[in-house]
């Protein structure tokens, strides 16, 4: 919803945030309003908030890496792990309350369901994680299809990470779609043994080895966000199914290990490797 500018004249604090609009956004289903559900609405609209802020930083980073600039690339990708950090963080204000104060408004929410975020499958598929199953999710005309298809489609932030290590000099090839297993495989063995060639040369490679580091760590937030929300779902309704019929614990818990960079997980096996594994390939 597009909104008009707020003219200078008169500006204030509360019209320049729109506060008296966005404190209005808190809607209680529940009669009478059950205390903790206020609680409950604020932190989920405040979760989609920082996803909005998540994808604005991390499309920037993407047109930092395709510009070749790294570090500025890399700064602001650290912003991007200090939300990530807020967003876990916020889990321990959401558990102070208790299943019995959960379930009084919980049936209110179906079908409703935080599997329905839009946002939140963007910044899964810009960081790497494509599911184009999701989709079903999202009406064929609605913008938050356009805006996931748009996503789909687009290059992510770990096609912008391997492109500017091209650029740099290292061999990572990129099989054509539908090549054999082999192919697939070889070229999987040779980013990681250039990968670990730039774990290796850190020192001559110090702009591209914090970057990696940086994309790790944004990886390893994420993931454990995602614990801490399986665990918190756990926490509230046990094994129950989630809101929106998902399978509840045991698919949250599930989506715990899905990282967005494998290879630059995978590349701490190559680097514990003796110079004669690496060298033999194994």
């Amino acid at each position: 919803m597009e909104l008009s500018p707020i003219p200078e004249q008169g500006r204030s604090y509360a019209t320049f945030l729109m506060l008296r609009e966005l404190t209005a956004l808190q809607q209680p289903l529940t009669d009478p309003p059950h205390h903790d559900e206020m609680l409950f609405v604020i932190a989920h609209q405040v979760y989609e908030l920082w996803f909005k802020e998540i994808l604005h930083e991390v499309d920037a980073v993407v047109r930092k890496l395709d510009g070749g600039e790294a570090l500025e690339a890399t700064r602001i990708l650290r912003r991007c792990c200090v939300i990530e950090n807020l967003l876990v963080a916020q889990i321990d204000v959401l558990e102070t309350m208790t299943t019995l104060d959960f379930l009084h408004f919980r049936d209110h929410l179906a079908p409703a369901s935080g599997f329905d975020s839009s946002q939140f499958r963007e910044v899964e598929y810009v960081s790497g994680l494509k599911n184009p199953k999701l989709l079903r999710s999202y009406a064929p005309d609605s913008p938050e299809r356009a805006r996931l298809e748009a996503r789909l489609a687009a290059p992510t932030l770990g096609d912008a990470f391997y492109g500017l290590l091209r650029r740099r000099g290292f061999d990572l090839p990129q099989p054509e779609e539908g090549s054999g297993e082999e192919v697939l495989k070889a070229a999987c063995r040779t980013r990681l043994r250039e990968l670990a060639r730039l774990y290796r040369q850190r020192d001559r490679h110090l702009e591209l080895f914090l970057l990696a580091e940086g994309l790790i760590e944004y990886d390893e937030l994420f993931m454990l966000w995602r614990l801490r929300h399986a665990q918190m779902a756990e926490r509230f309704i046990g094994g129950r199914p989630g809101t929106g019929g998902s399978e509840g614990r045991s698919y949250l818990r599930s989506t715990a290990d899905r990282p967005f960079f494998p290879d630059l997980w995978d590349v701490r096996d190559e680097l514990c490797k003796s110079p004669e594994q690496a060298e033999q390939g194994h």
